[in-house]
């Protein structure tokens, strides 16, 4: 149908646009913005007095849970969380069972998602079969299948041999590679190595777990000239690096999970498995220096890093519970958070959810609004208030460190190719 949304505040960073302005859609693309003809009839009109149209969320970390977690989330219940949450195109790693590291995996997942009609999905290949870090996927048969890059998901190279060679494949052909920085040995603990870790007893990850990994990745990148981004920073250290490695002019890219930039190690409080999370949550001084860099450009992207988990999973002493938590619909309210304490503002708090992940993902047409481009976009009511409680939200997977906090900002209305998929 034809869409006209009239008395919306428009902010589209990619065009540095923030004007009062009416936006006309037709056959799932946006026909004008501003200067709407009088020839043009809307067979809908959507009043967007006193919120703000913004192209539609980009998530690049959203695990749907299918294929072979399905008892922790479903697709149709996800990819209705996304929409709910504003987010029309979403990224979804390939730590799926099995994994994604077969063209027919990659094929079906998409499909499925297609028949749904609601947010694109873009799939993330394996690098390696199996997520083994032992042999190399078919990465041309993989993009061909639609894969916008290759990663381990939150599996760390124990190889660097086999990591060399993958960043060598990979920039043969122009492939991004997306790594999780962690050291496998250093790794494996469950919360910040820190005060609180050694207090409540638990094994502690050392910021040297992220900084090891991303000074190898660094130096591979020198001798292949492969493309990489680093996916979910989490500590001062490692925010460091990447500014050096991007002064160097290294196509480095990077992003930070929400949970990430809002918490600390002390809101795990008294062993609440809601906050055992990958990458665990750092130090006050760590959560500083992710602001700051998200700000002035160093971390590209905002992630919800969305791992739904079933209520038997979390429902267990901390180091032995699941780490993850949902994220979809806090994606939105928490960018808009950040924005206006950071002093980042609005432009930029859009902008790492939108133009910005767009831009990584590399796909025509998303993440911005313009005339002829596609019709995904969102309208925030900025000043709706909520309360993040269960019954709030519509993923499967109910648990978040977020339970209880008051946020503000909600998407009313979104839109997908010209489709309005949450009202």
């Amino acid at each position: 149908m034809n869409i006209q949304i009239i008395n919306g505040r428009i902010v589209d960073p990619a065009s540095r646009l923030d004007k009062q302005a009416d936006v006309a859609i037709a056959d799932g693309k946006i026909v004008a913005i501003g200067n709407v003809g009088s020839e043009f009839r809307a067979d809908r009109t959507l009043d967007a007095q006193g919120c703000i149209v913004v192209p539609g969320l980009v998530d690049l970390a959203a695990r749907l849970r299918e294929p072979g977690y399905e008892h922790e989330g479903m697709l149709d219940s996800e990819m209705a969380a996304a929409v709910a949450g504003g987010v029309t195109s979403l990224v979804c790693p390939p730590d799926t069972d099995p994994v994604l590291d077969e063209p027919g995996l990659v094929e079906m997942l998409k499909f499925r998602a297609e028949k749904l009609q609601r947010a694109r999905l873009f799939a993330q290949g394996a690098l390696t079969r199996g997520l083994a870090g032992e042999v190399l996927t078919e990465m041309a048969a993989l993009t061909e299948a639609g894969c916008v890059g290759f990663g381990q998901a939150d599996v760390p190279f124990g190889n660097t041999q086999v990591l060399l060679r993958a960043l060598q494949y990979a920039s043969t052909f122009g492939y991004a590679v997306w790594l999780r920085p962690q050291d496998r040995d250093l790794g494996k603990g469950v919360a910040a190595s820190g005060p609180l870790a050694t207090r409540l007893g638990l094994a502690g990850v050392p910021a040297a777990a992220e900084t090891i990994a991303i000074f190898t990745i660094v130096e591979l990148m020198r001798a292949t000239g492969a493309r990489v981004h680093l996916c979910r920073l989490s500590s001062a250290a490692g925010v460091a690096q990447v500014r050096a490695a991007k002064a160097e002019g290294l196509p480095l890219t990077c992003d930070v999970s929400i949970n990430s930039l809002h918490l600390v190690d002390t809101d795990i409080g008294y062993f609440d498995s809601r906050a055992r999370l990958n990458p665990p949550l750092r130090q006050q001084r760590d959560r500083d220096a992710l602001s700051a860099a998200l700000a002035d450009g160093t971390i590209d992207a905002l992630v919800s890093d969305h791992t739904p988990v079933e209520a038997d999973a979390k429902t267990l002493p901390f180091a032995e519970s699941e780490a993850g938590a949902t994220g979809l619909e806090l994606l939105l309210p928490l960018a808009l958070r950040w924005g206006e304490h950071s002093g980042a503002g609005l432009m930029r708090a859009i902008e790492v959810v939108t133009a910005a992940p767009a831009g990584l993902i590399g796909t025509e047409g998303i993440g911005r609004l313009t005339a002829g481009g596609a019709a995904d976009l969102c309208v925030i009511d900025p000043a709706h208030e909520w309360q993040v409680t269960p019954e709030a939200l519509r993923s499967q997977g109910k648990h978040t460190p977020f339970g209880g906090y008051a946020l503000r900002g909600r998407a009313r209305v979104t839109l997908v190719g010209g489709r309005i998929v949450h009202d």
